[in-house]
């Protein structure tokens, strides 16, 4: 029988090879916390930063330790808005995306 690949690792495979589709999962996931969908958003986002910059290079680039960024998108993390809105601006930087709400 073969061997299939978790979700998780198609969405980052895809996120590597597709710049469009992580644009659209970067907006997808600030989209979801915004409408109140926080839990969901920092699933998104997770995915999405581990697809790209990893948390390592995202905790050097906000000055926050790469373990409290992990927490931070993780199921019970409970992010800061100083925190989040440093990634959020980060990761928008580094996509050269600029994102808005009407």
């Amino acid at each position: 029988m073969a061997r299939t690949k978790s979700f998780k690792e198609l969405v980052q495979r895809h996120v590597k090879g597709d710049v469009k589709f992580a644009e659209a999962l970067l907006r997808e996931g600030v989209d979801a916390m915004l409408s109140g969908d926080v839990e969901t958003g920092k699933t998104i986002l997770r995915d999405y930063i581990k697809a790209t910059v990893g948390f390592e290079k995202l905790g050097a680039a906000t000055g926050a330790p790469p373990k409290s960024l992990i927490r931070m998108f993780g199921p019970r993390g409970n992010p800061q808005a100083k925190n989040l809105f440093s990634v959020i601006g980060y990761l928008q930087k580094r996509a050269g995306v600029h994102l808005h709400v009407a």
